[in-house]
């Protein structure tokens, strides 16, 4: 009776050929950019104490009552494998002791987890890239942040999205806003939708952002931010907006960007594709490309004293959509082992290749007079045969330098 294959968790991605160099491309140019813009490199427990994400997402949200996974240890600890980076960046900023380093610029990348409907671009355990500014309450900070997600952006080929921006002001405007908001809709609560109903008197930011057609109705003449908004805010945000400018990156103002918690302060950006474009297309409703804020609260909330921090984060499966399948670039040099008596001799020429920084294949398999049409079917730039009794396909006494020779007259 033969075993029954395992099949992969739903909601979850083996990836391979043209996805994964796509995959790795993403990761391989955020790499780069974040050490341009000097952002440490970061790497964190794939998993928490639970409390650390119920406490700095709140107990309410989707996130930690409906998609977080959570497990008792040994111990009887309750342990979460981490659903967002942000809060245990935030955890290892205060435990380890990293205000010494403050403002401190880290970035990160790796897995994390939700139990949410698996949908295009979205999986149960999915991919993220992660940049931070931790301990820096200027507004150059998020200009600074912006502008490396923006550069990003289009090093990775993606050009046809635009930051939208918004304020959510200091702590007393946001205050003031939330509770005229809660007074607006209070008005017309009967004939909203059931969501919006229960955010009414704990997060009524969120119902700006509702999708569903009974609220809309309501959205166009909600109270808005500026109406609330200190000096202090609003010269932060022209600040904000000023820099973004001279830094060259195209925003436009959404006053209906929000974000529910109340850690959040100042500025909230979504760079989501045009209206129309090949990115909108790629992404259907999954329309957020690279998202974040100012979270100038959440340290508060995890024990800590109060300390400013900005930060955002980008499905790397989402952006690999957007770039396409990329294939696998063909090896500089093949060598073909058409003499078995030659094999010694090709390994140790192909290890000085590689070492000289080149790419590299060996075909000494199979039969040896088909392994030449292998070699060729693998459209290296040089190909390098080394036959019986009939010298090399380069003609020297030396194979490796007139490898190398040729090599680097391709580079």
């Amino acid at each position: 009776m033969s075993k029954k294959t395992p099949q992969a968790i739903r909601g979850t991605q083996d990836i391979f050929g043209a996805e994964a160099e796509a995959f790795a491309f993403v990761v391989e140019t955020f790499e780069r950019v974040r050490r341009i813009y000097r952002f440490r490199r970061l790497e964190m427990p794939v998993f928490e104490k639970t409390e650390v994400f119920a406490r700095s997402l709140g107990e309410t949200t989707d996130v930690v009552s409906k998609e977080m996974y959570s497990f008792d240890d040994r111990g009887g600890e309750s342990l979460t494998l981490r659903p967002e980076f942000t809060a245990g960046i935030a955890r290892a900023f205060l435990a380890n002791g990293w205000q010494q380093y403050a403002p401190l610029k880290v970035a990160t990348h790796g897995p994390l987890f939700r139990y949410e409907r698996p949908q295009k671009g979205r999986y149960r355990q999915f991919h993220q890239i992660d940049a931070e500014v931790i301990g820096a309450g200027e507004p150059q900070a998020d200009v600074e942040l912006l502008a490396m997600a923006n550069q990003l952006l289009r090093e990775l080929g993606i050009n046809d999205v635009t930051l939208h921006l918004n304020t959510l002001g200091d702590a007393e405007s946001r205050e003031a806003w939330r509770a005229a908001l809660i007074e607006y809709f209070r008005a017309v609560k009967d004939q909203l939708s059931e969501e919006s109903q229960e955010r009414l008197e704990k997060n009524p930011l969120r119902i700006l952002d509702s999708k569903d057609p009974r609220d809309k109705p309501f959205l166009a003449d909600a109270p808005k931010i500026d109406a609330f908004l200190s000096e202090e805010a609003r010269a932060f945000f022209a600040a904000v907006t000023s820099g973004l400018d001279a830094a060259g990156v195209k925003w436009v103002r959404a006053e209906s960007l929000v974000r529910g918690l109340d850690y959040y302060r100042h500025t909230a950006f979504e760079f989501i594709p045009d209206e129309g474009s090949a990115s909108a297309a790629a992404l259907g409703s999954q329309s957020t490309v690279l998202g974040g804020g100012r979270y100038d609260g959440l340290m508060e909330s995890l024990g800590g004293a109060a300390t400013p921090a900005v930060g955002w984060a980008a499905g790397i499966e989402r952006l690999a959509m957007l770039v396409g399948a990329r294939e696998e670039k063909p090896a500089d040099l093949v060598i073909v082992v058409e003499d078995d008596g030659r094999v010694g001799e090709a390994i140790a020429l192909i290890g000085n290749v590689r070492r000289a920084g080149f790419t590299a294949e060996l075909v000494a398999s199979g039969s040896p007079r088909k392994r030449y049409d292998k070699a060729v079917k693998r459209g290296a730039v040089v190909i390098l045969s080394l036959r019986p009794a009939m010298g090399n396909g380069i003609t020297t006494d030396n194979p490796e330098a007139g490898v190398l020779s040729v090599l680097g007259a391709y580079r």
